[in-house]
């Protein structure tokens, strides 16, 4: 229990350093965190218009699941995956899962269990 609470904390801690990332272009386009930390699922979204044109865009997206946090959904420029590494989160405790199964295990990271 004690390791899920230290994946909460380096997860949450990354998506609320995100939260203050704008886009240049467009004021009314906001970041949201959304964090179920009951069912373990963090997510940071953007959501908003630019001019005539609706927005919502999930950019990055993380699950624990079985003691390890997925990365299911990057949509950055940015490695969060090894943003984690430097909060401490060890190599193989972080799954890709946006890559494939078969592709993983050539990853620098974990594999599912």
């Amino acid at each position: 229990m004690e390791k899920v609470k230290q994946y909460q904390q380096a997860i949450i801690k990354i998506l609320e350093d995100w939260l203050e990332v704008k886009t240049k272009d467009h004021t009314d386009i906001k970041n949201y965190l959304i964090a179920d930390t009951e069912r373990n699922h963090y997510q940071l979204l953007r959501m908003g218009w630019a001019d005539e044109s609706y927005v919502f865009n999930p950019l990055i997206h993380f699950d624990i699941i079985e003691g390890k946090i997925w990365l299911q959904v990057n949509n950055t420029d940015v490695d969060v995956a090894e943003d984690l590494v430097m909060a401490g989160i060890d190599r193989n405790d972080i799954v890709l899962g946006l890559q494939p199964p078969f592709v993983r295990p050539h990853t620098a990271y974990g594999v599912a269990s």
